[in-house]
């Protein structure tokens, strides 16, 4: 169940591998996440003394959350990966060219997820062909639609 979608991951890097990792959440950001309240559109993930971290998501907390709690709506949270999965992203991003992004922000059993993507940066031409194709597909569909509608029998 899908929480929250990266779209614009998709539009700036082109995504060769994705990775699935848990994130280390304190108990109001559950309660937060459950709720909506969460953005990972400027966020990023870095690895820091080969440790995986997810930085500037956005969470913010609910008007009810505890009065003893200080939140702090963009802290960096730990991603939890295999030690396996760790050095190999640590190898491919010692490649020139490749970064770590968020993907997407999901549940799975009852736990909050990330999909991580490893993703190597789009050239500013790619981005205009992405969206030179997402408009003609936009404007076959309103064709499709228009065509339809002209066919139709008055008696219906």
């Amino acid at each position: 169940m899908s929480i929250v979608d990266n779209k614009k991951a998709f539009f700036d890097y082109f995504i060769e591998e994705r990775f699935e990792a848990g994130l280390e959440l304190e108990g109001w950001e559950v309660k937060a996440i459950r709720a909506g309240r969460v953005g990972i559109k400027e966020a990023y993930v870095r690895i820091i003394r080969s440790q995986v971290w997810l930085v500037g998501a956005h969470i913010s907390a609910l008007s009810s959350a505890s009065t003893h709690v200080r939140p702090d709506a963009t802290r960096m949270r730990r991603c939890l990966m295999h030690r396996a999965e760790i050095d190999k992203l640590i190898g491919k991003v010692k490649e020139r060219g490749y970064t770590l992004v968020p993907i997407n922000l999901h549940f799975s059993k009852g736990r909050v997820k990330l999909d991580i993507g490893l993703a190597k940066g789009k050239r500013e031409h790619d981005k205009r062909a992405a969206i030179k194709d997402r408009e003609n597909q936009r404007a076959a569909a309103d064709a499709m639609k228009k065509s339809g509608r002209a066919h139709r029998d008055p008696a219906d």
